[in-house]
């Protein structure tokens, strides 16, 4: 099962590939694993009908009782059936749909296949928290389907509110999970059906919110607006998400649970009010559509809250007609969306009011549609009777309530012929006055899947009595009534069969009247439930602008102040109710005097800070209370703190040394006197704050330090750094999750930069100025490239349009693009230290890298070092120095830095859980006994990526400022003007 699974993802990220090899036809390559999937199960068939299981299980995360668990019984294999059977005929249907030219077909193919995979591990699930991932997946996949045609603002619309609708029901749902797994002591949904936790009012509660997910999931009312409106999405997905697999997937977690919770107060009332009314609603709107895409599509809404009632009266007889009733929607409805798919392919329209006379031009496809029709509608000899007199005989034998819902089912039903019959005339009925529609030749493998289909209604229908096996043994989790029903295309003339006649009758009624019936839908037509949406979602924008303009007024330390008032009023609100300090000991003011002096002095220059007024000497001071930080933590006797610090100090200071080139030389804000005094205390304050409450949790500390053990643990590894074994080892976690965010941040900084390319290669041109450097050019392999000269390279002689000549600029060239700059921007020191101390540099970094098991260091501080050495390129030699520097994108270091971490953390499966760690030991030649260790390639990762991130940030700051500048530069003709 797993491996049915993976493999529809796995062959989803080939997708575009094949797409663009073999066009439209990779979409048969791409049928074969839903295909498989549905040939094994039926060769699971016998097994799950005789009331067996087949499961795989696997340990994922077992301390929080979280395991990948699959589970095939009776309903899953129905499901696994729909789901795979009619995905593999809609990927065959879809190489006719589409053609070669069609726009991101690759895409499309590969997130319908992965929908598809998606949907099989939903019903195959046996684990709550399992099953919501699954549940997730397939509301990403299906918001990527129905906006396949992001250009169109319906599409985007569209597939946001679907989102939106179940995305939040899903959330709702994954809280109603937790609380039944707390309840049941268990995630996995075979214990739980097995053994149901008693009533409560935690249980009600988790019911309710789960009941939520799953109605949102199958748009039934009040959720029911998202549905007609992802009619936007190409007819393939309407037939498969909209009518055999995702709007299923609420009505499936009701099935599964309904034999353990229909008796819990809230789920029969809930259910089959709900059920009923969105079956009418739907049905009724249904009579007022033109297009017959919605037409289907709000037959849908109340086919699906019909499957609702059944399916949630949970009794024995009612899970069989709910089950029944599942494999006939499927088998009627997705062959109707694709026959709509082939009359909009052929018309070029799916408005009935212009189409006319298909019937005798697409005969073959008529038939189709008459077919998949009347088992919707439940005549017979098709399987939709046989499921509609099998609900109509089982609620009529239920409760009172199940009897109201009969009634409303009996509405519903008249409603159906209704809609079937508008549709069936609309799309091929001759209309007086309306021309004849022309249409281009069906293929035959275009017509082939719904035809498939069709035919399974018509062959099911008086084969209804195969069906009973694996049906029943759904129903047999149900108390099993005296006389319990049987599933049979006759039962004999009885009050369920006039009650489909009178809902037929009703049905053709409703049909012939339809103009009335029109009249009569618009006068009571209540305000849309799409435009109640919008104007919510209007409503919700406009307060959150109001909010915002209201709290954020772009002064950044009047935010400062805020925050920093909210958490220090907090602080003492806690330390004046609570009295923490009691009993914490006296904090030393210090161990050596040499803390106590660097204490001072990072004081002292933090108290500077708070009167400059130049921008350049804040930077500097307050780099200088971060150096100070440093050596506290040297005379505390923490060595890898300490280089990290200075290190970080270090790149940061470089970092607002550039941005500031583009801010102007003063603070631009003029604080009155009184404003400022009323801030010094509240920074001082929310300092003196942190500290009592480090000085308060570090006393009331009770049980004994972690770092004994950590210590033991990493000696018992023959190791001696061990803040180096915390960061890649003990703790690798939370360095994966901190490295990620690293990148993340560094990604969305220079993005802002760079708003549409992130290279160095393209260059705007730019006229050369007067004067050149003869020498002015980067050497790239074996071919010179001349760099442009700009008016910020240019010297004041060339601004001022002299004659250019020896002004000075030494004749020696040490780094490769120190010609590019203009001859007084050049410094021959600050040339000579960079060539002297690059490689140097970079060896420490290797060193720091490597050295860290026994000594200070680490990916991190050796990364920052590196980045260090090509910050002073930079520096020396201009933005083009860099270039020549780095032949590579930053971004590919990044990139690597967190495969190469990721892929250290997933090799540790090998041995049964993430990041586990081995160590390789072993004999190399010239260099004697050696060992490696995964730790080692972790911190690979984290070096490339630290890396990545320095030289991004360098290159958006730096040399894409610098470009800027050059752009900005007058030229010397306007200055001679």
């Amino acid at each position: 099962m797993s491996v049915l699974i993976l493999c529809h993802f796995a062959l989803a990220l080939f997708a575009a590939p094949l797409a663009r090899r073999w066009g439209t036809r990779a979409f048969l390559v791409l049928a074969l694993p839903p295909a498989a999937a549905a040939v094994w199960a039926l060769t699971r068939w016998s097994t799950t009908a005789a009331g067996g299981t087949d499961t795989t299980e696997w340990r994922w995360l077992p301390a929080y009782h979280v395991d990948w668990a699959l589970r095939l019984d009776a309903l899953a294999e129905l499901m696994v059936l729909l789901a795979a059977g009619v995905g593999t005929l809609v990927l065959v249907y879809c190489a006719s749909y589409f053609d070669d030219r069609s726009r991101q077909l690759g895409r499309f193919a590969g997130n319908l296949l992965a929908f598809a995979g998606a949907m099989l591990g939903l019903v195959l699930a046996d684990d709550l928290v399992l099953l919501y991932i699954f549940w997730e997946l397939t509301t990403v996949f299906s918001y990527l389907l129905i906006g396949q045609t992001s250009d169109h603002k319906r599409n985007r619309r569209s597939a946001l509110q679907a989102l939106t609708v179940t995305a939040l029901g899903g959330l709702t749902m994954l809280v109603g999970f937790l609380l039944l797994g707390h309840e049941a002591g268990t995630y996995r949904i075979s214990a739980i059906l097995a053994d149901p936790p008693p009533p409560s009012a935690a249980l009600s509660a988790a019911v309710v919110l789960i009941l939520v997910g799953a109605l949102s999931k199958s748009a039934i009312w009040p959720f029911s607006l998202w549905l007609p409106n992802a009619m936007a999405a190409p007819t393939p997905v309407s037939a498969y998400l909209h009518a055999a697999a995702m709007v299923k997937a609420g009505v499936y977690l009701v099935a599964r649970l309904a034999p353990a919770f229909a008796e819990i107060t809230p789920w029969r009332p809930l259910l089959l009010v709900l059920g009923s009314l969105t079956m009418l609603l739907g049905g009724w709107r249904a009579l007022r559509m033109n297009d017959l895409k919605l037409v289907l599509a709000y037959g849908t809404v109340s086919q699906l809250g019909f499957l609702t009632v059944l399916a949630g009266a949970g009794g024995h007889d009612t899970g069989l007609a709910a089950t029944a009733m599942i494999l006939g929607h499927a088998l009627f409805k997705a062959p109707l969306f694709l026959v709509t798919g082939i009359v909009d392919h052929a018309t070029g329209t799916r408005d009935l009011r212009k189409l006319s006379g298909l019937g005798r031009r697409l005969p073959a496809v008529c038939a189709v549609a008459v077919l998949a029709g009347a088992s919707m509608a439940a005549l017979p000899p098709l399987l939709g009777f046989a499921a509609k007199e099998a609900a109509f005989q089982t609620l009529l034998d239920g409760s009172t309530g199940d009897r109201w819902a009969l009634a409303a089912a009996v509405a519903g039903s008249a409603l159906t012929t209704a809609y079937t019959l508008r549709y069936l005339w609309g799309a091929f009925a001759r209309k007086p006055g309306v021309p004849d529609t022309g249409a281009h030749p069906v293929p035959t493998a275009f017509l082939a899947p719904p035809a498939v289909l069709a035919l399974a209604c018509l062959v099911l229908g008086p084969g209804a009595p195969w069906l009973q096996d694996l049906l029943g043994a759904y129903a047999a989790q149900f108390p099993a009534p005296g006389h319990p029903y049987h599933l049979a295309l006759w039962h004999g003339a009885g009050l369920a069969l006039g009650l489909s006649a009178a809902a037929w009758a009703g049905g053709v009624l409703l049909f012939l009247a339809s103009g009335p019936v029109l009249r009569v839908g618009h006068a009571l037509a209540l305000r849309s439930a799409d435009r109640v949406f919008g104007g919510m979602l209007l409503a919700l924008e406009r307060t959150a602008l109001q909010c915002t303009g209201l709290v954020q007024r772009g002064s950044l330390p009047a935010y400062l102040v805020t925050t920093m008032s909210v958490v220090l009023a907090g602080q003492i609100a806690v330390l004046v109710v609570d009295e923490p300090w009691t009993g914490t000991p006296a904090p030393r003011l210090w161990d050596h005097p040499t803390q106590a002096g660097v204490a001072l002095l990072t004081c002292a220059v933090a108290l500077l800070c708070l009167g400059v007024r130049r921008r350049m000497k804040a930077v500097v001071l307050a780099g200088l209370t971060g150096y100070g930080t440093a050596l506290l933590f040297v005379a505390q006797g923490a060595p890898d703190l300490a280089l990290t610090q200075f290190c970080v100090e270090t790149v940061s200071m470089i970092v607002y040394v550039l941005v500031l080139r583009r801010m102007p030389v003063y603070f631009e804000e003029n604080f009155s006197r009184w404003r400022r005094l009323m801030r010094m205390p509240v920074a001082l304050a929310g300092g003196a704050a942190v500290a009592v409450v480090l000085w308060i949790m570090a006393g009331h500390r009770r049980a004994e330090s972690a770092g004994a053990a950590m210590v033991e643990e990493t000696a018992h590894h023959g190791l001696k750094d061990v803040v180096a074994t915390i960061l890649v080892d003990l703790r690798a976690w939370d360095t994966m999750g901190e490295s990620a965010v690293l990148a993340a941040a560094a990604v969305g900084v220079t993005s802002l930069i760079y708003l549409h390319r992130r290279t160095d290669a393209a260059e705007q041109p730019v006229l050369p100025l007067p004067g050149d450097h003869p020498h002015a050019a980067l050497r790239t392999g074996d071919q010179p490239h001349t760099a442009p000269r700009t008016a910020w390279q240019a010297s004041r002689y060339e601004s001022a349009g002299l004659p250019s000549g020896d002004e000075g600029a030494p004749e020696r060239t040490w780094l490769a693009a120190s010609a590019t700059l203009a001859p007084e921007r050049r410094s021959l020191v600050l040339e000579v230290v960079a060539r002297l101390i690059f490689h140097p540099v970079l060896v420490l970094s290797v060193y720091l890298l490597l050295c860290a098991e026994n000594l200070p260091g680490g990916g991190f501080v050796a990364g920052l070092t590196a980045g260090v050495a090509f910050i002073a390129r930079y520096l020396a030699g201009g933005r083009h120095e860099l270039a020549d520097a780095v032949r590579f994108k930053a971004g590919l270091f990044t990139g690597l830095g967190l495969f190469l971490s990721t892929a250290t953390a997933l090799g540790g499966l090998g041995e049964g859980t993430v990041l586990h760690g081995w160590t390789w030991h072993g004999h190399l030649p010239l260099w004697g006994d050696a060992h490696l260790s995964t730790a080692v390639l972790f911190d690979c990762g984290v070096y490339l990526l630290v890396l990545g991130v320095v030289l991004d940030i360098v290159r958006a700051l730096g040399a894409r400022i610098d470009r800027q500048i050059e752009r900005a530069a007058p030229r010397p003709e306007e200055g001679r003007a």
